[in-house]
């Protein structure tokens, strides 16, 4: 690899980089660098936080949403699957929460179109915190200093569950994390990434076709495809968006996540699968897992379909490294 002439291509305005390797007819963004958080008001930030942090938005008053979300984790959690009221285990992953403001799709199957409304399913979740809405709101009502944060922050009274889901979300929404050394790099600092990360970069938008869901400032194309890890018919089966929408097409299909601090948010997938990005990158690289139906399942129509934006990338241990390398740098 020749990184002096690549860093020259590089060095230039994204709009004279070489062409993506992108699917036919697929609707793409180039990477951009991290923009300015939005002006939020910053009493309601604050109740945001203090809530975030508040076991009391629980039924047992043990589990906050930093308990899955914990910030020296970039907001994930560290674990395979979550647990809940009483310990019970879930069946995905939480992933992290910071770039949460960019997506119009909340959660791994988008069944919250906005992050008021996806503020509050946890805290109603069976599994999760495994409360409701009316004796929550009571126990803030009654509270020591609740009713008054509440006020200051939204003006009027009592505290409801529309003020309880903006604090969260607009908290939420404060969480963009640090620019990054791929945003230095694009804001102008040829040296802000290493030879083997411009190379990484250079396979990202090109021979790993990385670009084709992982786009924009995101690193996300906030859509939904299915890595062929639905075990569909077997233990751990989730059908994904399919249970969100009821099409046969969305069987097994998962939001993308935002890449950005992805070093530090495994383990990966929405089931936790992965505890090593070089070994998710040995699968990709395969062209992932495309299940074959048995000889019962051949005429099923919800028999999921590995994405066809998948297939073998034939990249060799020292393109890998370089990819993993830049990744790390995200």
């Amino acid at each position: 690899m020749d990184y002096a002439c690549l860093r020259q291509v590089y060095s230039q305005p994204s709009a004279n980089w070489p062409a993506p390797d992108i699917s036919p007819g697929l609707a793409w963004r180039e990477l951009a660098p991290l923009s300015a958080p939005p002006a939020l008001d910053e009493r309601q930030v604050e109740l945001g936080r203090q809530l975030f942090f508040e076991p009391l938005l629980s039924r047992s008053g043990q589990i906050a949403c930093a308990s899955c979300h914990e910030p020296d984790l970039a907001f994930a959690d560290g674990r395979r699957v979550s647990f809940g009221h009483d310990r019970q285990a879930g069946t995905r992953n939480a992933p992290s929460v910071a770039m949460a403001s960019h997506f119009t799709n909340l959660f791994w199957d988008g069944r919250a179109g906005s992050l008021e409304q996806q503020a509050l399913m946890p805290i109603v979740d069976p599994t999760e915190m495994a409360f409701a809405l009316d004796p929550l709101l009571q126990r803030l009502r009654t509270h020591r200093d609740y009713p008054r944060v509440f006020a200051e922050a939204f003006g009027h009274t009592p505290i409801d569950a529309a003020q309880l889901g903006r604090a969260l979300a607009t908290y939420q929404r404060s969480l963009a994390p640090r620019r990054n050394a791929l945003d230095h790099f694009l804001l102008g600092d040829s040296k802000a990434l290493s030879d083997t990360q411009l190379h990484g970069l250079h396979l990202f938008r090109g021979k790993a076709r990385c670009l084709n869901c992982h786009q924009g400032e995101a690193l996300s194309d906030d859509r939904f495809h299915n890595l062929g890890l639905t075990y569909y018919g077997r233990r751990y089966e989730d059908l994904g968006r399919y249970r969100v929408t009821g099409r046969a097409e969305d069987v097994g299909a998962f939001r993308t996540p935002s890449l950005r601090q992805v070093a530090r948010t495994g383990p990966w997938m929405h089931n936790g699968l992965f505890g090593d990005l070089r070994g998710i990158l040995n699968m990709y690289n395969a062209g992932m897992l495309h299940p074959l139906p048995t000889a019962q399942q051949k005429n099923d129509p919800l028999f999921p379909k590995t994405s066809p934006l998948l297939e073998p990338l034939r990249l060799n241990a020292q393109e890998l490294q370089a990819l993993l390398d830049f990744l790390q740098a995200l």
